[in-house]
């Protein structure tokens, strides 16, 4: 979900004010969820790199991170969505850790679609932590290692979307992404809309997948 900071810089307004419209971005795409034929929807919301951030953005984000608990857990639960986090959330503050786990419980029970949020997340730290687990148990193979996987609950990926133009996976999702197909837009995070994941879905729709066949 890029491009926050230069929405609010090409308004000549302060950081956290693109944080705040992303998260209305946010909102308008899970709300439109139920009904939209999707399984799953994953957000990036906050990498294990966005730590190097300066102290106050960082905190600006786990504060919009609570609010958004706390305005849109009814709606998650009204509107049949389960909420799952992905990424090493419990190192985060203890409230927000309380307050996370707390919408997991209240959601858990939701089948009209998942919202996965990406906290603390880094792939390459999600494919290490998984290859060790499966050490553990024995034969180091594909299918161990995505059994640990955070995402092994959750349907295969098949799109990748990245907004504002940057066109490279930043640490995301790596293991999934293997065959998954990708979109690219210029369109930046606040500025995204329902109708600009119908886009990417018509594109996506309209793409052969071979899975490395012919």
């Amino acid at each position: 979900m890029d491009g926050n900071g230069r929405w609010a810089k090409k308004r000549h307004l302060p950081r956290v004010m693109g944080h705040q419209r992303g998260v209305e971005a946010v909102r308008r795409l899970v709300r439109a969820l139920p009904g939209s034929g999707l399984e799953a929807l994953t957000l990036y919301a906050f990498s294990s790199e966005n730590w190097k951030r300066p102290e106050d953005e960082v905190a600006d984000l786990m504060t919009l991170m609570k609010r958004f608990l706390k305005s849109d857990l009814p709606d998650l639960v009204a509107h049949g969505i389960r909420l799952k986090i992905i990424g090493d959330y419990k190192a985060l503050s203890p409230d927000l850790v309380a307050q996370l786990e707390q919408a997991l419980d209240a959601t858990s029970g939701g089948t009209a679609g998942t919202l996965a949020v990406a906290l603390n997340y880094g792939s390459q730290q999600e494919i290490a932590r998984a290859a060790a687990a499966a050490a553990a148990e024995g034969p180091i193979t594909a299918e161990a290692i995505e059994r640990h996987l955070d995402t092994a609950d959750l349907p295969p990926l098949d799109l990748l979307i990245r907004t504002s133009g940057e066109v490279r996976l930043s640490n995301f999702l790596l293991w999934q992404a293997a065959y998954a197909e990708m979109w690219f837009t210029d369109v930046l995070w606040p500025d995204f809309r329902p109708e600009h994941l119908e886009e990417a879905l018509a594109t996506f729709a309209g793409r052969e997948r071979r899975y490395g066949g012919r």
